[in-house]
């Protein structure tokens, strides 16, 4: 598939972008860095990703004169990481819509047949007046992000956004396929899944790596 056709698709290749995630890759990066540039990343593309946000004019006093000026329309966003490596990308998403609520959804892969299993969902409500943020630093099947995706829809959400920093073509087609109605906006398109499922060439597990675990 080529996704650069793809409407609500969106591949960033902003150079600060791709330097960060360069440094994501290394196996040498220890957790602290590893950490903060995952939140600087999800900040990076969420300045691409709420570039549509509506807005209104309200009246301010300059050190001059007043004026009329734009600000940010209702505050009604949600960030839904993924847990639990989403959780790595909230922050920096929240560094631009401090007052956002922040749902989760908690899924897991089983090790065997690669699918996933859910065992925890919060969402702020009412969810179907919100934009939602989903997030999750890896795409690599695609099938915790459509259930997520499933789960926000069966609560009422409709104005989705996914991000992830890293996707596989075959888990960027899967979740294109079941939602079609999602913008997807993805850091980098790896080469392929690997036999366990693995993005290549990746940057291993990511939850592990964001939060020092094994």
């Amino acid at each position: 598939m080529d996704f650069k056709n793809e409407a609500n698709v969106f591949i960033l290749d902003h150079p600060l972008i791709q330097h960060k995630i360069t440094r994501l890759r290394d196996e040498t990066t220890g957790t602290a860095e590893f950490r903060k540039v995952a939140g600087e990343i999800a900040m990076l593309m969420g300045y691409e990703a709420l570039r549509d946000l509506e807005t209104e004019l309200v009246e301010v006093k300059t050190p001059i004169e007043k004026t009329m000026a734009p600000v940010i329309s209702g505050r009604k966003q949600a960030v839904v990481p993924i847990l639990r490596a989403g959780l790595g990308m909230t922050e920096g998403i929240l560094n631009l819509l401090p007052t956002a609520k922040v749902g989760h959804i908690g899924l897991y892969r089983d090790p065997e047949t690669h699918k996933p299993h859910s065992y925890y969902c919060k969402l702020p409500d009412p969810i179907s007046e919100r934009i939602i943020i989903v997030t999750d630093p890896m795409l690599a099947t695609g099938g915790s992000a459509v259930d997520a995706i499933n789960f926000i829809k069966e609560k009422g959400g409709v104005r989705i956004k996914f991000m992830c920093i890293i996707a596989a073509p075959e888990g960027l087609a899967h979740l294109h396929d079941v939602h079609p109605d999602v913008q997807i906006y993805v850091g980098c398109l790896d080469r392929q899944l690997n036999e366990r499922a693995y993005i290549c060439p990746g940057l291993g597990d990511a939850g592990d790596r964001i939060f020092g675990t094994k």
